[in-house]
């Protein structure tokens, strides 16, 4: 029960110190001119963050990151309590009520055998909920827009992609997904030469999606092997400068190349650079 109370007591001061900070009275110039639009970027960047410390193991870190995540769900919700949309206190409510809904088996008389079958039940509450009984809502087409509205663009292409394969919507062998994607980049180099750069911009989500075809069919997940690209490009930068005595910027593209090599060969001896 103190541990209760402590972490209640807890919550309820970075909801005060929130709210200072909102304050007209003496608040901080920055948190008073954002709004729930400029500080989505925030949620995103924090919730990747999260992910980003889970995977490290490091325990000071995953703890450090959830209240900055935990920060942007309470700036959220002084903001919206600011103009009488919401609070906290709605938020909290909501969620408990849902998992209460969603869980019959626990708060409820209903009994379930496995795993698949707390899944089956959760998606049917979840749909009821949000109304996706109608026939519109029941649409394959609407279930898929969901994905490109709620997913990060790499995510949802693979979970669009995927669902689309189910309904047998898919190439008949690896060599069909292989034509697509030669035909989209020989589209999207034209577009490159040739078209306006709104044109240029939709061949490149159609390479970018072609791309994603061949990881599912080979089971990579992209999203893992652009982060993976992203960690190696700076992993070689920072062996490139710890060999060099001034800013990267002085050396010539040769010089660059030169040390991108070592830093490249350097790293796959570690076995951190393949």
């Amino acid at each position: 029960m103190e541990e209760k109370n402590e972490t209640l007591m807890a919550l309820q001061e970075l909801i005060e110190v929130v709210a200072k900070l909102r304050s007209p009275d003496g608040g901080c110039p920055w948190d008073l001119a954002q709004t729930s639009e400029t500080l989505t970027p925030y949620v995103i960047e924090e919730a990747y963050e999260v992910v980003d410390a889970i995977k490290s193991g490091d325990k000071g870190a995953i703890a450090e990151e959830l209240g900055d995540l935990l920060l942007q769900v309470v700036l959220q919700a002084q903001i919206a309590s600011e103009s009488g949309q919401f609070s906290l206190k709605e938020i909290t409510q909501g969620i408990s009520q849902k998992l209460i809904r969603r869980h019959p088996h626990v708060f409820g008389d209903v009994s379930v055998a496995s795993v698949d079958e707390v899944r089956q039940n959760w998606e049917q509450i979840k749909a009821a909920e949000k109304g996706e009984a109608s026939p519109d809502a029941q649409k394959f087409s609407a279930k898929l827009a969901r994905y490109g509205r709620t997913l990060p663009p790499l995510t949802a292409a693979m979970k669009i992609s995927q669902k689309a394969a189910a309904i047998g919507f898919e190439w008949e062998n690896i060599q069909g997904v292989w034509d697509k994607f030669h035909e989209e980049l020989g589209e999207f180099q034209q577009a490159l030469a040739e078209e306006t750069p709104e044109r240029q911009q939709a061949e490149l989500g159609d390479l970018l999606f072609a791309v994603i075809q061949l990881a599912r069919w080979h089971d990579l997940d992209p999203s893992d092997a652009l982060q993976g690209t992203n960690k190696r490009f700076v992993q070689r930068l920072e062996k490139m400068e710890a060999v060099v005595d001034r800013p990267l910027s002085d050396y010539s593209l040769n010089e660059l190349e030169t040390l991108w090599q070592q830093a490249k060969a350097q790293l796959a001896q570690e076995g951190s650079g393949e």
